[in-house]
């Protein structure tokens, strides 16, 4: 699959998007799109704007020119459950109430499709029966969160986004504080939703080597703007990671699959 094919445009863009905080631009005539059944990955450094994008795409941030557009709509003429109806986050460093198990972690994912008095439903059931065996949490569904490794811990918080069938993840900073077997934990179930389940994903990320062999799709964000984006081949080159990051490197091939991987020069090399 292309992902420069424009058929594969998912209904999710920012269109000249300015948003910050206070009197404080972060992101500013920024234009966006989300490409559908990817994995796209934001890159950039501290202060860049990825998480900022990411909350400005579901409507968690004002909008001071511009605007997102769901299913061609502006994003602020939906309610919050219609939004969550189509699109599933996952925020930084999310806290769960002690003692709540796996399963009702799930549960709370369907919030969105249920009224106010409705009863739980076959539907329901279904759809966190599904998310739980999609991120291979069946058999720990009556375990308390707090009682989870990080990579368990961070699979029950993806179930409760899929629960919510969306189609759509905006996913900030999965991997972080999470010890390395967990990171690939984590970016191995999220690279089989979008393999298996056409699961359109856009996710920040720090490991810029975990994005080059993970995403289909690399936007690196420099000052609120997008500075390149494109695939990781396109994307991490010497260039690209000197200009963004202020870094110079060498790229070398992944001896296991062959995606770009940047090393970073010494003093003594530079």
């Amino acid at each position: 699959m292309s992902v420069r094919d424009p058929e594969n445009a998912a209904p999710l863009t920012a269109r000249n998007l300015t948003t910050g905080y206070a009197r404080k631009n972060i992101l500013e005539h920024l234009d966006f799109e989300i490409l559908h059944g990817c994995f796209t990955v934001l890159i950039g450094p501290n202060g860049c704007g990825k998480s900022t994008l990411l909350r400005a795409l579901c409507n968690l941030m004002p909008v001071r020119d511009g605007g997102v557009l769901l299913d061609g709509r502006q994003i602020s003429e939906f309610s919050t459950k219609e939004i969550a109806r189509r699109v599933g986050v996952l925020a930084q460093g999310p806290v769960a109430p002690e003692g709540l198990t796996v399963e009702d972690l799930a549960r709370q994912g369907r919030y969105p499709h249920r009224s106010l008095f409705g009863q739980w439903s076959d539907e329901d059931e279904t759809a966190c029966r599904t998310a739980l065996e999609l991120t291979a949490l069946t058999h720990l569904k009556d375990r308390a969160i707090d009682s989870l490794s990080g990579g368990q811990r961070q699979r029950a918080w993806i179930a409760m986004t899929l629960a919510q069938q969306t189609g759509i993840l905006l996913l900030d900073e999965p991997t972080t504080y999470l010890d390395l077997a967990h990171q690939i934990e984590v970016l191995d179930l999220v690279q089989r939703l979008v393999r298996e389940q056409q699961t359109t994903v856009v996710a920040v990320l720090h490991d810029i080597n975990q994005a080059a062999r993970y995403a289909d799709h690399i936007v690196a964000m420099k000052d609120g703007r997008i500075a390149v984006q494109g695939s990781p081949e396109e994307v991490i080159n010497k260039e690209t990671i000197e200009a963004v990051f202020g870094v110079r490197v060498a790229i070398v091939a992944c001896p296991v699959d062959g995606a770009p991987l940047a090393v970073p020069l010494t003093g003594r090399q530079k």
